[in-house]
């Protein structure tokens, strides 16, 4: 279940609440009966380990070289554009 964090508008007091996705959300604090808003904080999500963008698809395109398709610069169909690197040249 996620956590919540809510925070008072009388006594600014900011606290977490474990519910539901479908409960519905908090209107009172639990303190001081005030109202409640709810607040959007950083979330503790991080992604490690090997398989993830940063350690592997990257390391594994900085090291295939200047031959790899993805820096080799052709024209478009179109004649180009201000933004193709063929057009800059």
């Amino acid at each position: 279940m996620p956590v919540y964090e809510y925070e008072c508008d009388t006594c600014c007091k900011v606290f977490e609440v474990q519910q539901r996705m479908a409960d519905a959300p908090l209107t009172s604090c639990p303190e001081c009966k005030g109202s409640v808003k709810k607040v959007m904080s950083m979330s503790s999500f991080q992604l490690k380990g090997g398989g993830w963008y940063a350690d592997g698809y990257a390391s594994t395109q900085k090291g295939a070289g200047s031959s790899s398709t993805a820096t080799t610069a052709s024209p478009c169909s179109s004649g180009g554009c201000d933004k193709c690197p063929a057009a800059a040249s």
